[in-house]
């Protein structure tokens, strides 16, 4: 670590030329190369997956992705409009993957509503968006005074999703705040925030082409940049801290800089690596679309933190004193160097600790496990328009839809049979006539019978909007008890798919992978700590932690999105917690607890291996990080929380669950029950039996100074 701290002080002009060749190359190369970012993902196997394959062999042109353009009058009833708008939506299916469009469907509820269905020859994740634009500006001609056209469904979902974070720079306003107040630096301020924006600009970049040769989902820019501020601005602020400490305390300018990268230089090397090893533990779970984004957000986590080991340092031999406030750089010159040992009230607070550690770790349990209950109510699935923000064309699609032809109409299920004779479709005639009896059912369609007589089509609209759990229900109810009923003489092959089928075994899956995926990177986790601290305490303390912030976090997420506390003052209904958001949000939160564990323990240890005194090492290394740490915090709250503010849901999710999420970590578990925990343990804090100490590799993550 010294001799690339050297290497990037004394060659900082041709560092920064590497860097900024670097960053101009890889977004030229994605400009030119252009996006392919996909949402796209296989479930083998599945239900689901059997009646859209069934669909695309017998419907080609109806096998694709059926959207609704919803007509409102204003006045009068829909009728009146109807030599208007049949020959705009005959013209449709002239357009490129347009397959049918259905005639006009008038409501029997209110004669005002009405809507067409459009069916594309592909999914929608696989058409582009001059495609279905297209289809939305020959519609949207109808729209007059008197008659409202709106656009419903996945793939006109695409068009009014955010491409960006409004909310993004009034989080980078409230962080430039942070930085200020904590180092009373113009200089100090602007360095990390700048080497973290000049990381993400790379990484986004880099993301743009990997998505060329990975399934990556379209949120992932959007994550990425959350994740990439986070841990980017974080790195480098525990790295200008170190620095601007060792300047006060005397040091020439390239010493300041070298000390800093070796010792929380390691800590941001050895937190980064958990980080990534947390991300990628993703790819165990065989699920494609998970490997994109874990390595899409792995990269980026690994661009931000070889910024902070190497372009910071340079920046930082550029600024020199000038990192150090004016009254810091008079007082240094008037008094001296300051001594080590940290005084005030971080110091008192420590020892507070100290004194109270069984009352203050049971308080905290207490507290993080009340914020985390709401997660046992948690229900997984796919949130569908209704949960859009109001005012959005795809919001008032679905609410009139809604209003016309009850909820149930916004998410059709499609029951399909494979079929090789009449007494098949004699059971599919069967199975329709029984499920027009069932309660949860409002409307079954007539069975429809392909050219080919192969497959056979039913139709059927629940009584309970797409994302009721009572759904759901009945989509169990189909595959567990209608159709083996249906089926049992001519073992017909008949499959329930639609996009909430869809969801539905999405979720499942996703679901039964996360204890796979919670034994994986609390393993490798507790490796990672283990190596570097000695301890076999240390790591299962840390990997509690880290199951208590994820409980804290869901529990959050559950209370705002799922039962709507709060939800409408940022723009989002309340509905279930997207089904991958559970897997993708474990990764994370395993990998930024990791940081501040390790940011505070490498301290700890420190101190311990200097002193081997485990009190004043607790004490001393809670006092020297926990200011910093602190600041970290607010700083990665303020860029999470701004991302919630955007009107994407899912990624609102993440905002909400990360920022909430180092909310607890840093001000309750890492400031109180990760110290008082370890003051009530003692010693057995860095205890590892002779022959595990013999096997595990030495690392050093905090060096020592003289090292």
């Amino acid at each position: 670590m010294k001799s690339l701290a050297r290497f990037s002080v004394r060659r900082r002009w041709l560092v920064l030329v590497i860097w900024i060749i670097l960053i101009i190359g890889v977004n030229v190369a994605a400009q030119a190369a252009g996006t392919a970012y996909s949402n796209s993902f296989s479930l083998p196997g599945t239900d689901s997956t059997h009646a859209l394959q069934l669909l695309e062999k017998g419907f080609p042109h109806a096998s694709g992705d059926s959207d609704q353009i919803v007509f409102h009058a204003t006045s009068g009833q829909l009728s009146s409009d109807a030599a208007t708008i049949a020959p705009v939506m005959n013209s449709l299916t002239t357009l490129t993957n347009v397959g049918t469009v259905s005639p006009l469907q008038y409501s029997k509820i209110d004669p005002a509503i009405g809507y067409v269905t459009v069916t594309f020859t592909k999914q929608a994740n696989l058409l582009s968006t001059p495609q279905i634009q297209a289809v939305v500006s020959a519609a949207s001609k109808l729209r007059s005074s008197t008659l409202q056209v709106e656009f419903g469904g996945n793939a006109f979902g695409q068009l009014t999703s955010p491409k960006g974070s409004p909310g993004e720079g009034v989080g980078l306003l409230l962080t430039a705040v942070v930085l200020f107040l904590a180092f009373g630096s113009l200089w100090a301020m602007l360095l990390p925030l700048g080497v973290a924006l000049f990381a993400i600009g790379i990484a986004s970049g880099a993301t743009t082409l990997l998505s060329h040769g990975l399934s990556i989902a379209q949120f992932a820019p959007i994550l990425g940049s959350l994740i990439g501020l986070g841990v980017g601005i974080d790195y480098a602020l525990f790295i200008v801290t170190r620095a601007r400490q060792n300047l006060r305390q005397g040091m020439s300018v390239e010493d300041a800089i070298v000390t800093a990268v070796n010792t929380s230089g390691r800590a941001v090397l050895f937190a980064g690596a958990t980080v990534c090893v947390a991300l990628l533990g993703m790819l165990v779970l065989g699920f494609s679309f998970l490997d994109g984004l874990g390595v899409a957000a792995s990269v980026t986590v690994l661009i931000t933190m070889f910024a902070s080991l190497t372009l910071l340092p340079s920046l930082l031999a550029f600024q020199k004193h000038r990192v150090l406030s004016r009254r810091e750089r008079r007082r240094l010159a008037s008094d001296g160097p300051e001594p080590a040992l940290i005084e005030g009230g971080w110091q008192r607070w420590a020892l507070f600790v100290s004194r109270h550690p069984r009352s203050l770790s049971l308080g905290s349990l207490v507290l993080i496990v009340l914020i985390a209950l709401p997660i046992f109510s948690l229900n997984l699935g796919i949130s569908d328009q209704g949960s859009d923000p109001a005012g959005s064309t795809t919001r008032m699609a679905y609410d009139y839809l809604g209003q016309g032809f009850g909820p149930g109409s916004n998410g059709p299920l499609l029951v399909v049979g494979d079929v090789h004779n009449s007494a098949d479709v004699a059971t599919m005639a069967s199975l329709a006539s029984t499920l027009r009896t069932a309660p949860d059912v409002a409307f079954v369609g007539p069975v429809n019978v392909n050219p080919t007589k192969t497959v056979a089509l039913i139709t059927v609209v629940p009584k309970s909007s797409p994302q009721s759990r009572s759904t759901t229900t009945l989509i169990d109810a189909i595959r567990s008890q209608y159709v083996p009923a249906a089926t049992s003489t001519t073992h017909t092959a008949i499959y329930v798919g639609g996009a909430r089928a869809l969801s539905d075994d999405f979720a499942n899956i996703l679901d039964s992978k996360i204890p796979l995926f919670l034994v994986v990177i609390v393993l490798l986790g507790c490796l990672l700590l283990m190596v570097a601290f000695r301890s076999v305490v240390i790591p299962l303390v840390a990997a509690l932690m880290n199951l208590l912030a994820v409980g804290a976090s869901f529990g959050l997420v559950v209370a705002v999105f799922q039962w709507g506390w709060g939800s409408s003052l940022i723009g989002s209904g309340s509905g279930p917690i997207e089904s991958y958001l559970p897997i993708i949000m474990i990764a994370i939160l395993f990998g930024l607890s990791m940081d501040y564990q390790v940011f505070l323990v490498s301290r700890m240890h420190e101190e311990w291996v200097n002193t081997g005194d485990n009190e004043m090492s607790i004490v001393h290394g809670q006092a020297n990080t926990g200011r910093v740490i602190t600041a970290a915090a607010l700083i990665m709250i303020s860029v999470f929380f701004s991302f919630a503010f955007g009107g994407q849901r899912i990624i609102a999710e993440f905002g909400i669950g990360l920022g909430g999420a180092v909310l607890l970590d840093a001000f309750i578990l890492r400031t109180i029950l990760v110290p008082s925990m370890m003051h009530y343990l003692g010693r057995a804090n860095w205890w590892m039996p002779k022959w595990l100490d013999r096997i595990v590799p030495h690392v050093a993550v905090e060096a020592g100074e003289d090292n």
